[in-house]
C-alpha cells in the first residue's frame, strides 16, 4: 500500500513496528515503533512518558516526509 501512495506522489512514511517487513515490502521511509501489541505506548510507562513516546515517533515520522531519499532508510528513533 505505501509504494502505491507513493507512486501517486503523495509523500509517505511508514510507521512499522516490524521493520524488516516494512523492508520487505519495499517501504521507503520507515520509522520503528515501540512494540507488536503496543506500537505507540509501553503499558509499563506512566502516561507521560507514553505521551513522550508517542509524541516522539510522530515527530520523527513528520521528519522524515521532509526529507528526499534515493533507497530504503530507516529513521533512529530514541525510545
Amino acid at each position: 500500500m505505501v509504494k502505491k501512495i507513493e507512486r501517486v506522489g503523495i509523500p509517505i512514511v511508514h510507521i512499522a513496528n516490524l521493520v524488516p517487513v516494512a523492508k520487505s515490502t519495499g517501504a521507503n521511509k520507515i520509522v520503528p515503533s515501540f512494540s507488536i501489541p503496543y506500537p505507540f505506548g509501553d503499558p509499563a510507562r506512566s502516561e507521560e512518558e507514553q505521551w513522550k513516546m508517542r509524541y516522539h515517533i510522530v515527530g520523527v515520522a513528520l521528519d522524515a516526509l521532509t526529507i528526499d531519499v534515493e533507497e530504503q532508510t530507516v529513521f533512529k528513533v530514541n525510545i
